[in-house]
């Protein structure tokens, strides 16, 4: 280890969300002496789940990708050899979206997706192929080349047919917060092929298995989990990292610091704005975060028996105007966004919906939950799952004020900063290059977002420290 002292650690990570767990993990497997502070009583942070009257909820995410053979997700969990104790499943197809025209299946089976969208839009057969062949099989430089384009750009040089172009954008706006006219093409890839093209795998019995095993695996290398411990300070001097203060005010010292929490409260609270760069400073005050979600959560009777098959993600629009959709999820406006995501678990004793909505503050949602939960539920009845009050044992429903307060993300926000062309990439927000020994990881630092996003940046920073160390441990 770097520092015999007990007392004194070689990294203490601010967060036991899915990016700090496996960072974490690479480090202490190593043979650094890590600690991981979290504020919540569990670790996971967006990708936990929780128990009502019975049934079990995901809190927020509910799913993950990149799990196939050369997956970044596939890779973490062989390194830390928690695949075989966590019990995958993956429905087929994964994903279904409904529109007023269109059912569209994403298999399991890639080549009968593109088969599937090529004999619904027989004038797209060619360009269909062209582009799901760009997606999943570019070399970095192609994708190197979509960095200052926007997804709408991006599917305008492929595709006619504006039809074509808001399906293949509508799960994106669901689970990514932005229409493709905002969203960056790199972001829009990203979450096109792990999600859409590998995602839905999720371990049985909830997300909470994911989160868990990863702590499992960080004690048994030698790590040190401290939840419900919040960090309030981290030291600095002379423009480098002392340590931590924690919430009662006890200090520890640590070589590095990395941070899986809100970039705003990470650079703006815990360092302070007297340990930034003025521009760096004014940069972060400009930037705008991603929107939160309504979550819905429905425990369900035995007579239910769904329409659709149990496992897969449906994500339904009555419309094809995303950019107006995108307007009226920032007012919490229901009816003008008109579509939601939802999920009926493999067990069908559960069902989870999310909806775009706005953060706005505590007493708006105080006011305005029970009428936005039953709202959405009529929603759901009318399109999508006819007499699903019927079946309701169980209904309770998280707002963007309850992702803000168990995460601390600014105003709830769901995938850290908006995935807009000018967030993309930021410089110095994963290794700031006025702090030493400080690095940030996660969706809040403008290059991950989806679990796979946040796994590979996690993965990514635990690489960095290690060569810094010349540890023997080899990261490929």
């Amino acid at each position: 280890m770097l520092n015999p002292n007990n007392d004194i650690y070689d990294a203490v990570i601010i967060g036991a969300g899915i990016s700090g767990l496996v960072c974490g993990c690479y480090l202490a497997k190593a043979g650094m002496k890590v600690l991981i502070a979290e504020q919540h009583h569990k670790p996971g942070g967006y990708c936990t789940s929780f128990t009502r009257k019975g049934f079990t909820f995901d809190a927020a995410a509910d799913c993950f990708g990149a799990y196939r053979e050369d997956g970044i997700t596939r890779k973490i969990c062989k390194d830390f050899e928690i695949d075989k104790k966590l019990n995958i499943i993956r429905p087929d197809p994964s994903v279904i979206i409904i529109t007023p025209d269109y059912k569209v299946y994403f298999w399991n089976d890639l080549e009968k997706t593109i088969k599937e969208l090529q004999i619904i839009f027989p004038e797209e057969d060619n360009n269909i192929k062209r582009f799901f062949s760009f997606v999943f099989n570019s070399d970095p430089n192609s994708f190197s080349r979509i960095r200052s384009r926007t997804f709408k750009e991006l599917l305008d040089q492929y595709f006619t047919n504006d039809k074509l172009k808001a399906i293949l954008s509508f799960p994106l706006l669901a689970i990514g917060g932005l229409p493709p006219s905002m969203m960056s093409a790199f972001m829009g890839v990203k979450l096109f092929s792990e999600f859409l093209l590998d995602g839905g795998y999720q371990p049985k019995g909830g997300m909470q298995a994911l989160p868990d095993a990863l702590a499992e695996r960080f004690k048994e290398f030698g790590g040190e989990l401290r939840l419900s411990c919040l960090v309030k300070k981290i030291r600095i001097k002379d423009n480098k990292i002392t340590g931590v203060v924690f919430e009662k005010g006890s200090f520890i010292p640590s070589k590095y610091v990395i941070s899986n929490c809100d970039a705003r409260q990470t650079f703006l609270k815990l360092l302070g704005k007297d340990k930034i760069k003025e521009d760096f400073y004014l940069k972060i005050k400009d930037m705008t975060p991603s929107i939160s979600n309504f979550v819905l959560y429905l425990g369900i009777d035995e007579y239910f028996k769904p329409l659709q098959n149990p496992g897969s993600a449906l994500f339904f629009s009555p419309h094809y105007d995303l950019d107006k959709a995108y307007q009226a999820a920032q007012k919490g406006d229901i009816e003008g966004y008109g579509g939601y995501a939802l999920r009926i678990y493999h067990d069908k004793s559960t069902i989870s919906a999310i909806i775009p909505a706005p953060y706005k503050n505590k007493k708006y949602w105080t006011n305005n939950k029970h009428k936005f939960l039953e709202s959405f539920i009529d929603r759901i009845e009318k399109y999508s799952i006819p007499d699903l009050s019927k079946h309701i044992i169980h209904k309770e429903a998280a707002t963007p004020y309850t992702l803000y307060r168990y995460t601390l993300n600014h105003k709830g926000a769901s995938y850290g900063w908006a995935g807009t062309l000018s967030q993309l990439a930021v410089p110095d927000f994963r290794k700031p290059s006025f702090i030493q020994g400080f690095y940030l990881t996660g969706h809040w630092t403008t290059l991950g977002t989806g679990i796979s996003g946040v796994v590979y940046v996690g993965h990514d920073t635990a690489k960095k420290i290690l060569r810094k160390e010349k540890l023997s441990y080899k990261i490929n």
